[in-house]
């Protein structure tokens, strides 16, 4: 899992977003949203490669460490590289939860949860519309 370091900031608009974003990335990265379960184009992609974030391209999780959880969406024990993504406290709907975005653009990626499998016990549970991927070879 050689992956570069954590590129630096990227800040845009909330109208350079919206440019740049379909409207269902829109909603994910930069609005929190989350997409159907069983329903993105990667939750049963079994295919080696890297998955980056859709809003500023900075590689996030590799096949690797993908796993099947049987929610519905792609399920990663551990990032590509340590600083890639971020974590941060999420108590919206009532819930306590721990967030994920993107390092470099804050971009929402989905949640963390303490139910995976080893060595990590994680289990990154992340929106496909957050991510793109790049096959390897």
């Amino acid at each position: 899992m050689d992956m570069p370091a954590t590129a630096a900031p990227l800040t845009k608009t909330d109208d350079e977003w919206k440019k740049q974003l379909n409207p269902e990335q829109y909603r994910i990265l930069r609005k929190k949203g989350t997409e159907r379960a069983f329903t993105g184009a990667y939750w049963n992609n079994h295919e080696a490669g890297t998955y980056r974030c859709a809003g500023c391209g900075q590689p996030l999780f590799t096949s690797e460490t993908k796993f099947d959880s049987g929610t519905g969406w792609p399920s990663f024990w551990a990032p590509a590289a340590k600083g890639q993504v971020a974590e941060h406290e999420d108590s919206s709907f009532f819930m306590r939860r721990t967030e994920v975005v993107c390092s470099r653009c804050e971009g929402h990626l989905g949640h963390v949860f303490p139910d995976g499998p080893a060595p990590t016990g994680l289990r990154y549970c992340i929106n496909s519309a957050a991510l793109t991927f790049d096959k390897k070879g």
